[in-house]
């Protein structure tokens, strides 16, 4: 997945430096070229200086190819603008923005942005979620996730002890009708299943992945 991140301060660069780690290219704007110092040593991405709602700098950056696009700065202006911009413009599938002010939810969602609002934790969130939009993410436990995710077409009549098998998780319970349903090894999915399910988080990606292929084949 190429993703291009705006914003090279303490979020962006959290944010660049997971999402490289994960395995992604990244590209990260910032208008300061002394910001990208603040990248981890592990990031192998490509740092672009300019404005990230330029079209030229975007272009520098990749955006013809790029899957996702956040914009993370501490100015909601530039965000709502970069976001505007790489979505009306450049037609970029994905874009998020950060809410730094969560007064002004209000015209981000008239704009039908897709945002993330917070301080604490905000780039592990953002990174959740770019790498899995189709999964509810609960509770974060160290190196686990506890998830939420709705049994698509690639779950159904699967056993419980098949698909942890396959996706490195455990299922913990099922929700079905709105009742809880008890979990044995052999109890199968059917359609429209509610799993909670612990994951490592290495494997949330993965999980995603085969989600998305899933919805996007029906």
């Amino acid at each position: 997945m190429y993703v291009i991140v705006v914003g090279c301060g303490r979020v962006g660069s959290q944010l660049a430096t997971f999402l490289s780690e994960e395995g992604h290219d990244v590209a990260i704007i910032d208008k300061n070229a002394d910001a990208f110092r603040r990248l981890g040593s592990t990031f192998n991405g490509l740092t672009v200086q300019g404005l990230g709602f330029d079209q030229d700098t975007l272009k520098e950056a990749g955006i013809e190819k790029a899957d996702v696009f956040s914009a993370v700065t501490d100015l909601d202006n530039t965000n709502m603008m970069a976001v505007e911009v790489a979505t009306k413009i450049f037609d970029v599938p994905r874009a998020i923005a950060r809410l730094y002010n969560p007064t002004r939810s209000l015209t981000y969602e008239k704009l039908g942005l897709e945002y993330v609002c917070g301080t604490v934790m905000l780039a592990e969130k953002l990174l959740e979620t770019i790498i899995a939009p189709d999964v509810d993410i609960l509770v974060t436990v160290g190196n686990f996730y506890i998830i939420r995710i709705l049994a698509g077409e690639s779950f159904i009549d699967q056993t419980v002890s098949q698909i942890g098998k396959d996706n490195f998780c455990r299922i913990i319970t099922i929700i079905r009708r709105m009742k809880n349903v008890y979990c044995e090894r052999e109890t199968k999915v059917q359609k429209n299943d509610q799993l909670i399910v612990i994951i490592k988080k290495s494997g949330l990606a993965q999980m995603e992945k085969r989600i998305s292929k899933a919805r996007t084949s029906n």
